[in-house]
Protein backbone atom coordinates (compact mmCIF):
# COMPACT_ATOMS: atom_id res chain seq x y z
CA UNK A 1 0.00 0.00 0.00
CA UNK A 2 1.35 3.65 -1.06
CA UNK A 3 1.13 6.56 1.41
CA UNK A 4 -1.06 7.95 -1.64
CA UNK A 5 -3.64 4.99 -0.98
CA UNK A 6 -3.07 4.62 2.60
CA UNK A 7 -5.59 6.36 5.30
CA UNK A 8 -4.50 8.37 8.14
CA UNK A 9 -5.53 5.45 10.80
CA UNK A 10 -2.98 3.29 8.70
CA UNK A 11 -0.23 5.98 8.10
CA UNK A 12 -0.12 6.23 12.11
CA UNK A 13 0.45 2.12 12.18
CA UNK A 14 -3.29 1.25 13.03
CA UNK A 15 -4.66 0.62 16.21
CA UNK A 16 -0.85 0.65 18.13
CA UNK A 17 -0.02 4.01 16.53
CA UNK A 18 -3.70 5.51 17.63
CA UNK A 19 -3.51 3.97 21.18
CA UNK A 20 -0.12 5.59 21.41
CA UNK A 21 -0.94 9.17 20.32
CA UNK A 22 -3.85 9.18 22.67
CA UNK A 23 -1.23 8.11 25.17
CA UNK A 24 0.89 10.50 24.70
CA UNK A 25 -2.18 13.36 24.28
CA UNK A 26 -3.24 12.12 27.97
CA UNK A 27 -0.36 11.42 29.47
CA UNK A 28 1.17 14.94 28.41
CA UNK A 29 -2.32 16.76 29.45
CA UNK A 30 -1.73 15.21 33.14
CA UNK A 31 2.23 15.85 33.55
CA UNK A 32 2.24 19.44 31.95
CA UNK A 33 0.93 22.74 34.39
CA UNK A 34 0.27 24.74 31.08
CA UNK A 35 -2.64 22.70 30.32
CA UNK A 36 -3.79 22.54 33.95
CA UNK A 37 -7.61 24.50 32.62
CA UNK A 38 -7.62 21.59 30.39
CA UNK A 39 -6.94 18.70 32.48
CA UNK A 40 -9.50 20.05 35.15
CA UNK A 41 -12.43 19.87 32.86
CA UNK A 42 -11.57 15.50 32.93
CA UNK A 43 -12.36 13.63 35.24
CA UNK A 44 -9.40 12.54 37.49
CA UNK A 45 -9.49 8.93 36.22
CA UNK A 46 -8.57 9.19 32.35
CA UNK A 47 -9.47 5.87 31.35
CA UNK A 48 -12.93 6.48 29.94
CA UNK A 49 -11.71 9.64 28.38
CA UNK A 50 -9.09 7.64 26.59
CA UNK A 51 -11.02 5.10 25.68
CA UNK A 52 -13.28 7.11 24.26
CA UNK A 53 -10.86 9.57 22.14
CA UNK A 54 -9.09 6.45 21.11
CA UNK A 55 -12.81 5.03 19.52
CA UNK A 56 -13.42 8.72 18.05
CA UNK A 57 -10.23 8.60 16.62
CA UNK A 58 -9.99 5.61 15.00
CA UNK A 59 -12.93 6.46 12.98
CA UNK A 60 -12.01 9.89 12.47
CA UNK A 61 -8.43 8.65 10.68
CA UNK A 62 -10.53 6.17 8.63
CA UNK A 63 -9.88 3.61 10.71
CA UNK A 64 -12.73 1.72 12.52
CA UNK A 65 -15.64 3.36 13.32
CA UNK A 66 -15.68 2.49 16.94
CA UNK A 67 -17.92 5.49 18.36
CA UNK A 68 -20.51 5.69 16.09
CA UNK A 69 -21.04 1.65 16.59
CA UNK A 70 -20.73 2.43 20.51
CA UNK A 71 -22.38 5.79 21.12
CA UNK A 72 -23.93 7.10 17.69
CA UNK A 73 -23.05 10.10 15.83
CA UNK A 74 -20.19 12.06 17.76
CA UNK A 75 -21.99 15.25 17.88
CA UNK A 76 -19.00 16.98 19.40
CA UNK A 77 -20.19 20.09 19.73
CA UNK A 78 -23.05 19.69 21.59
CA UNK A 79 -20.83 16.72 23.68
CA UNK A 80 -18.73 20.09 24.34
CA UNK A 81 -21.36 22.53 25.07
CA UNK A 82 -21.22 22.67 28.90
CA UNK A 83 -17.52 23.36 28.67
CA UNK A 84 -16.17 26.96 28.19
CA UNK A 85 -14.61 26.29 24.88
CA UNK A 86 -12.71 28.88 24.08
CA UNK A 87 -9.58 30.33 22.62
CA UNK A 88 -7.19 29.19 25.21
CA UNK A 89 -8.62 25.93 25.47
CA UNK A 90 -8.40 24.98 22.15
CA UNK A 91 -4.84 26.02 22.26
CA UNK A 92 -3.95 23.73 25.14
CA UNK A 93 -5.77 20.77 23.67
CA UNK A 94 -3.97 21.67 20.28
CA UNK A 95 -0.35 22.00 22.54
CA UNK A 96 -1.31 18.19 24.12
CA UNK A 97 -2.15 16.85 20.26
CA UNK A 98 1.12 18.46 19.07
CA UNK A 99 3.46 16.89 21.83
CA UNK A 100 1.64 13.54 21.10
CA UNK A 101 1.77 14.21 17.36
CA UNK A 102 5.67 14.73 17.74
CA UNK A 103 6.21 11.30 19.44
CA UNK A 104 5.13 9.16 16.61
CA UNK A 105 6.57 7.08 13.60
CA UNK A 106 5.17 9.36 10.98
CA UNK A 107 6.37 10.84 8.65
CA UNK A 108 7.04 15.41 9.08
CA UNK A 109 4.23 15.33 6.16
CA UNK A 110 2.17 13.17 7.88
CA UNK A 111 2.26 14.68 11.00
CA UNK A 112 1.84 18.66 9.56
CA UNK A 113 -1.81 17.28 7.42
CA UNK A 114 -3.00 15.80 11.21
CA UNK A 115 -1.97 18.38 12.97
CA UNK A 116 -3.40 21.14 10.37
CA UNK A 117 -6.93 18.60 10.29
CA UNK A 118 -6.60 18.15 14.25
CA UNK A 119 -6.38 22.41 14.23
CA UNK A 120 -9.69 22.50 12.48
CA UNK A 121 -11.51 20.60 14.30
CA UNK A 122 -10.61 22.38 17.39
CA UNK A 123 -11.45 25.59 16.55
CA UNK A 124 -14.19 23.93 15.21
CA UNK A 125 -15.38 23.40 18.92
CA UNK A 126 -15.28 26.81 20.05
CA UNK A 127 -18.25 28.02 21.98
CA UNK A 128 -16.75 31.36 23.42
Amino acid sequence: MSDATATPYQLLGGEAGVLHLVDRFYNFMDADPRVKPLRDIHPPDLEDSRRKLYMFLSGWLGGPNLFVEAFGHPRLRARHLPFAVDEAMRDAWMLCMHEALNGLEASPEVTRRLYDALWDLADFMRNR
